[in-house]
């Protein structure tokens, strides 16, 4: 049992050096929950090298170690092994969660400071079995200060680990400089993306046929991703940083003809990225964060002209092309790279990147909203973190083409930290020739997020049309509860799965491997999703819920069975199709 002094009295300040005074102290102990404070001052402006607070935790109960986006591995690491944890504006979240074999939580800790660099890990020492937990601060403290300030929240109540996860978003909330930005409705509808079928060879006309298509299926939205900028099929970024549509010359009419199928439209900008073969690279030659990236120079957006350049872009274009959305992509490579200069000055008017970028996004988000409140803004993995709702409202998996079950794990690990900000998951894919019940895999993992799809729907068959609209039908049907309910997954370490949400009288449980979904309670509505390739689901009631008229969909929803079943206490077996969905109604 971990107590209120154990966490009190291992809590140590590694890195103290003078002129610095460092504070660290408790401003909460309630309920299981502790806050400190942490301040940093000085009597000059100094560098401040690197600060750590540390403490351990005794191994009791502990499964594995969740963070925001370590997708498979959740073990747990020993102090000898292994990189530490990054956390930034742009990467990650600073929070970490050790987790029990039954799903509870042990200890969660996660800092207020969403923007600088920081470093943190939970790693067991063999010597004596605790957890070792730590945060180090200043890890890449380029620029003098006087005073820092930040806290630092701990919890070991003994709840469900998402419980505690989403509380921690929650807490995030509460500080002025990570309010998030309003949640528009569009998005948090189905998606269809160009990417994984077109990439960058766009035809415009064959896309114009997938939106109506995509919009008669239950889509209300595209995004046009790379391509529409340029005439090469490189898949490089050359020529980015113009952001001029050669491919669509009349981006106007042509956004026309998108709304008029019934879609909303968005386009993708790699918003670091100024390729050698653009203009704008001879613009601002010598304003860059590297030359040497593996993509393209990447913009320094510590120089104002810089802000206002990319602004005035992504401004112009939903302004003069009446878009409704924008994917602003790569905005993980804003970072310190080895030839970066790491100090104000020469026309920088920042010393910190981190602290430039938040810069650019707010006034990013703010120009975008001025022009058009509802105007939706995608972020994906990494940088889906308390800082990046700010002004994203979208957050998408990372991408994982074909990969049914990282698409589940990452659309879990997005929708316990993101709060109202909608969660995507990537975009659906899977082989020509993959059998429709195989290819249902795709899109039945999705569905605790917002379904995003990308194949051509004017090549596929009648079945995999009549599957892709059951299952969007079915989300649009019940997404105020995949949006709104409690979500709790369980079993992170095995890959979540069981997934579950309740919202009033329904609930909503996901199946994804051959184990037993326990039901607690006797809603009204229960929904079982039976998503993998066997034919049961095998259901332990945990009590006497009465009688339910049965409905069972296949996965191209036709009815295969209606019965009357009875949920007494114990195991029951239902024989249902590979990726069916069973509907119950009292």
């Amino acid at each position: 049992m971990i107590t209120n002094a154990s966490l009190i009295e291992d809590i140590n300040v590694k890195g103290l050096e003078q002129p610095i005074e460092v504070s660290l102290v408790k401003v909460k102990d309630v309920d299981g929950i502790l806050e400190y404070n942490l301040q940093v001052r000085s009597e000059i402006e100094v560098n401040p090298k690197p600060i750590t607070l540390e403490w351990k935790v005794p191994a009791i109960n502990v499964k594995g170690v969740w963070k925001p986006t370590t997708d498979f591995n959740k073990r747990i690491q020993a102090d000898w092994e292994l990189d530490h944890m990054e956390s930034r504006i742009s990467i990650d979240a600073p929070v970490i969660n050790l987790f029990g074999h039954d799903d509870s939580n042990v200890l969660t800790f996660a800092c207020s400071n969403a923007i600088n660099k920081l470093e943190l890990n939970a790693r067991i020492r063999e010597e004596d079995n605790n957890f070792y937990c730590h945060i180090t601060f200043f890890i890449e403290q380029n620029y003098p200060i006087k005073y820092f300030n930040t806290k630092i929240r701990l919890d070991y109540r003994k709840i469900h680990f998402s419980e505690s996860l989403k509380d921690v978003s929650r807490w995030w909330e509460e500080f002025e400089a990570l309010k998030p930005t309003h949640v528009p409705d569009i998005a948090k509808m189905p998606l269809y993306s160009t990417w994984y079928q077109f990439h960058q060879d766009l035809d415009c006309d064959v896309l114009l046929e997938e939106c109506k298509m995509a919009y008669e299926l239950g889509y209300k939205a595209v995004i046009i991703d790379d391509g529409w900028q340029t005439n090469d099929n490189n898949r490089g970024y050359d020529y980015t940083g113009d952001w001029e549509p050669d491919r669509i010359p009349n981006m106007k009419e042509y956004v026309a003809q998108v709304h008029a199928t019934g879609m909303k439209i968005a386009l993708w900008y790699s918003v670091p990225f100024c390729g050698k073969k653009s203009k704008a690279y001879k613009k601002f030659k010598g304003k860059f964060l590297t030359e040497n990236h593996r993509w393209a120079p990447v913009f320094d957006p510590r120089y104002p002209e810089v802000r206002e350049y990319l602004i005035n872009i992504y401004s112009k274009a939903l302004k003069e092309w009446n878009l409704d959305g924008f994917k602003l992509d790569f905005i993980d490579d804003f970072r310190l790279y080895v030839d970066t200069p790491t100090h104000k000055g020469d026309g920088r008017d920042y010393a910190s990147i981190n602290a430039a970028v938040d810069c650019l996004l707010t006034d990013v988000a703010r120009a975008l909203q001025e022009i058009n409140p509802e105007v939706f803004i995608e972020f994906r993995q990494k940088y889906t973190g308390p800082a990046m709702r700010k002004y994203g409202n979208m957050f998408r998996a990372f991408d994982c083409p074909g990969d049914a079950t990282m698409n589940r794990i990452r659309i879990a690990d997005i929708k316990m930290l993101c709060g109202n900000t909608a969660p995507h998951s990537d975009m659906v894919t899977w082989h020509k020739d993959e059998p429709v019940e195989i290819a249902a895999l795709q899109l039945i993992n999705t569905l605790f997020g917002v379904p995003q799809l990308s194949i051509f729907l004017t090549k596929a068959s009648e079945e995999e049309k009549k599957m892709i609209a059951f299952y969007t039908q079915y989300w649009n049907d019940n997404a105020d509860t995949f949006m709104e309910g409690i979500f709790i997954p369980s079993k992170p370490l095995a890959n979540y799965p069981i997934k579950r949400t309740i919202k009033g009288n329904t609930t909503i449980i996901g199946v994804y491997d051959n184990v037993i979904a326990n039901l607690d309670n006797g809603s009204k509505t229960i929904h079982f999703l039976n998503g993998k390739i066997e034919n049961e689901l095998i259901i332990n009631n945990k009590d006497d819920f009465g009688m339910y008229h049965c409905t069972i969909f296949n996965c191209q929803g036709v009815i295969v069975r209606t019965e009357k079943v009875h949920l007494i206490k114990g195991v029951l077996s239902l024989e249902v199709p590979s990726c069916g969905i069973v509907i119950l109604k009292k």
